[in-house]
């Protein structure tokens, strides 16, 4: 049987995001942890296992705390993956309507960023710099100003974007009536 699993390798195979989610669930007091299981498709000789994190989001907009903690890690990661840009855009979404902690919520604020100073904004992006206005950068604005890379106007897009937010511009910011 040929089997085709998209999960990664290591930290994030399917055991060890499983492993890792169950340590997290434990250490956060989540009372009814999740039965984190990748969809599974056989059809003659093939076998499809799907990236378990697609539950992991699912828990991120259930409220899981533990599935939360797994989605800043995974925005963290800077390497590649089956289905890594989807992933990580619907991963930076859910975030940005879950409850962040402030510490995950500094560490979000850090990689995105930090991202944005290396230049590194691949098509997800767009979804990390919704996230970041949400959580807010205010006091990464310094950093921001003065590293971003200007002959980059792909980082000069996001970085005139963050700056409209800062400034509260009414382009980007609706008021309340």
């Amino acid at each position: 049987m040929k089997v085709h699993d998209y999960n990664g390798t290591g930290k994030w195979a399917r055991e060890a995001i499983v492993s890792r989610y169950l340590e997290h669930a434990a250490r956060l007091g989540v009372e009814q942890p999740l039965l984190l299981k990748p969809v599974e498709l056989v059809r003659g000789e093939e076998h499809w296992i799907y990236p378990v994190m697609d539950q992991v989001i699912t828990g991120i907009y259930s409220g899981d705390a533990a599935c939360v903690v797994i989605g800043v890690e995974f925005l963290e990661e800077d390497r590649k993956f089956s289905f890594g840009a989807n992933l990580k855009a619907r991963t930076a979404r859910a975030l940005r309507l879950a409850e962040v902690s402030p510490s995950l919520a500094e560490r979000l604020r850090r990689r995105i960023v930090s991202m944005l100073v290396e230049g590194n904004v691949p098509r997800e992006y767009r979804e990390y710099a919704r996230l970041l206005r949400k959580i807010g950068f205010d006091k990464w604005w310094p950093r921001l100003s003065e590293q971003v890379p200007k002959e980059n106007p792909y980082a000069m897009r996001y970085f005139n974007y963050f700056r409209l937010v800062h400034e509260q511009s009414a382009a980007v910011v609706r008021h309340a009536r």
